[in-house]
């Protein structure tokens, strides 16, 4: 039987060393760190027990044991729309919903919202990662039925679009920002109604339209009217002034500024009493 020289267990042992200590940095140095990219935070568990503080981005040291969960605190949206791939579901995921006479149309709308990262670990721990499923889209749905009910559909479909955007905006926030999450807009995108409807409204409109222009035309006419109205009468004002103001010795008065700029011109008096010019009276 071979000897085995111990010099050989301790030439093994020293190549076997450095490699162990690799494979232990790798398979469990990560444990001790983690890094959270910008845009995100890191929400802290251990042994299925939450903790509050949430990771920041950037380099943090932890404890082994405790597991990371990354969640997204960055701006982002969801649409429901009718068309197929703009929405977060595919083929029509347009709202539906009864306007105050009864009528049914059909909404795409974006929201724009984040998750607020000092709220990431309630949000966790009461409704996990898919919270988008859970409180974004059904109050938004909820939401939206709730504000065109109060509305008719020619206000939806034209002049109250914006205002309608706002108090969905308004009513979402409320009730969201209390579960953790910041709403940021309401992009009220299209209102589709059935196509008879869409049609009469565009006629009412357009009538809208054109009484309002001639109601300014009417106005401007009228105030043209005034204007002629008063410059003629100020014209007649002017008239009956200077008619008064025509006196002979304002006539004599306007003669001599007048030879003022006559040069050559030879001054011959008439009038015995006064030097001037005989006017004839008419």
């Amino acid at each position: 039987m071979e000897k085995i020289d111990p010099r050989n267990y301790k030439k093994n042992a020293s190549f076997l060393i450095p490699i162990l200590l690799v494979v232990f940095v790798v398979t469990f140095g990560s444990s001790f760190w983690t890094i959270i990219d910008a845009g995100q935070t890191g929400v802290k568990s251990l042994f299925g027990k939450v903790q509050d503080d949430e990771l920041s981005s950037g380099f943090h040291l932890k404890n082994p044991l405790v597991k990371i969960t990354k969640m997204n605190i960055r701006t982002q949206e969801y649409t429901m729309s009718i068309s197929y791939g703009e929405g977060k579901l595919s083929g029509n995921d347009a709202i539906a919903a009864l306007t105050k006479e009864g009528l049914s149309v059909d909404l795409d709308i974006t929201v724009l919202y984040r998750l607020m990262e000092q709220e990431a670990s309630e949000v966790y721990k009461t409704v996990n990662v898919d919270y988008e499923d859970v409180i974004i889209r059904p109050q938004i749905r909820s939401i939206i039925r709730e504000v065109v009910a109060e509305y008719s559909a020619k206000d939806i479909y034209s002049e109250k679009r914006q205002e309608v955007s706002a108090e969905i905006h308004e009513r979402l926030k409320n009730s969201v920002e209390v579960r953790g999450i910041a709403v940021e807009e309401v992009l009220l995108r299209n209102v589709v109604l059935p196509a008879n409807l869409a049609e009469s409204i565009q006629k009412k409109l357009q009538a809208e339209q054109e009484s309002q222009q001639y109601e300014f035309l009417l106005e401007k006419e009228t105030k043209e009217a005034e204007r002629k109205r008063l410059e003629a009468a100020g014209q007649r004002d002017a008239q009956q002034i200077i008619n008064q103001g025509l006196t002979d010795r304002y006539l004599e008065y306007l003669y001599i500024e007048s030879l003022r700029d006559r040069e050559g011109t030879i001054y011959v008096p008439i009038s015995p009493n006064t030097g001037m010019p005989m006017f004839k009276s008419f």
